[in-house]
């Protein structure tokens, strides 16, 4: 039997927002985009990742009431949630490339623990931390 991890979701404030900044700034790729209703399944994917998808999930109905996605909302944009990481062969190349195309970065890249890693938010607040691979 074979086990793993297939989708892991976050959080957005609005899903189109947010498709865009994932397939246009960070250049993933999207994987389902269904709808049933209002409900609404995004995932996207990295495209060197194809067997993992990162759902942009909006907070609301059927899991969620009013009151609880404006909380998770405020709590996302406030940058409470746990970062997300994303691994890259160079740190600073894709902190030019990435900053060309309008991320906006919180911490610009840094050498600390034997690599190099920097940070951003996307449009909703969730922060990532860009960690390059390689380095030791």
């Amino acid at each position: 039997m074979t086990q793993g991890v297939g989708v892991a979701g976050l959080y957005v404030r609005d899903q189109d927002e947010a498709l865009g900044f994932y397939v246009d700034k960070l250049g993933f790729r999207v994987h389902t985009d269904a709808r049933n209703g209002n409900y609404r399944w995004l995932t996207v994917q990295h495209p060197e990742q194809p067997s993992f998808q990162l759902g942009l999930f909006a907070p609301g109905p059927p899991l969620h009431d009013a009151a609880t996605a404006q909380a998770l909302c405020e709590a996302v944009a406030k940058g409470a949630m746990p970062p997300l990481v994303l691994m890259v062969d160079d740190c600073r190349a894709a902190y030019e490339r990435l900053s060309a195309r309008g991320v906006e970065f919180t911490q610009e890249p840094v050498e600390r623990y034997g690599t190099v890693d920097a940070g951003f938010r996307d449009p909703s607040g969730n922060g990532w931390k860009m960690i390059e691979a390689g380095a030791r």
